[in-house]
């Protein structure tokens, strides 16, 4: 289902479906697991480092985001004042604790880790690390997904480069990303614990295009190629010259869908 999923509604992002696919069916099917899994999206908004985040989810679950096992943070929201990370720090682990007690395989999902504090994100790495108990609890089932936009701009060069060179994108090897990747937001003492860095591509005209069919086509009206194409058309795109990136990747999509549909 996984797979399927990733086939039928991902465009554009041949690295994330090979990695997300290979990772999350190993670490199931892994009875002796001796850590969790630690998953770190990074691009650019748009690119479907959420949408990939909700399908992992619908494969595991069946609720999918809604199941009580699933729990997602955004920085912003959730741990907004500096001053307070005492209190966020002692808040988060008490939670993944007490969930993981309930259900060892819970999933967390941190949104924005870019903008989240340091020491924050260190009180989240006990959970990931090689214990085979923690004050009692095992966290070797649970799943830790990590979305960031730091690394953007290296993948965008990456894909650029390739781009003007006249290289296929699907050509983009993860060894290509490497040096994109190191630019995480773990530092280099706890990126061991982080499994897989997935890079997200941006998205091209042809992918949005795709993206405008599938989301028509969900919401049960016949795809009129007029309007299809005039949505596509409607996006900004980067670099200024060329124009080859779509800014916000699929990310408006729905919006403009109400325009012209509803």
């Amino acid at each position: 289902a996984l797979q399927e999923d990733l086939d039928k509604k991902l465009f554009g992002q041949h690295l994330v479906n090979k990695v997300v696919v290979r990772a999350v069916k190993g670490f199931l099917n892994n009875t002796n697991a001796k850590k969790p899994l630690a998953l770190s999206l990074h691009g650019w908004t748009g690119t479907g480092k959420n949408f990939v985040s909700k399908i992992i989810a619908e494969s595991i679950y069946k609720r999918g985001l809604q199941s009580k096992y699933v729990h997602q943070f955004v920085a912003t929201l959730h741990f907004p004042h500096a001053h307070s990370i005492s209190l966020y720090k002692d808040q988060l682990q008490s939670w993944i604790r007490g969930n993981v007690s309930i259900c060892p395989r819970s999933l967390f999902i941190f949104d924005e880790m870019d903008k989240m504090h340091a020491g924050l994100i260190d009180s989240i790495k006990p959970f990931l690390d090689y214990y085979e108990l923690l004050d009692g609890v095992s966290y070797r089932q649970a799943i830790f997904i990590f979305l960031s936009n730091a690394g953007a701009e290296k993948i965008t060069e990456v894909a650029l480069d390739f781009w003007r060179n006249g290289r296929m994108r699907e050509d983009i090897q993860l060894t290509d990303m490497q040096n994109a990747l190191s630019v995480s937001v773990f530092n280099n003492k706890n990126r061991n614990l982080i499994d897989y860095f997935v890079p997200f591509l941006p998205l091209e005209y042809k992918h949005v295009k795709m993206c405008v069919r599938v989301e028509i086509e969900s919401r049960g009206y016949a795809v009129d190629e007029d309007i299809l194409t005039r949505i596509a058309d409607e996006m900004t795109y980067f670099p200024r010259e060329e124009r080859i990136y779509s800014d916000k990747g699929c990310k408006t999509v729905d919006a403009k869908l109400d325009y012209y549909y509803d």
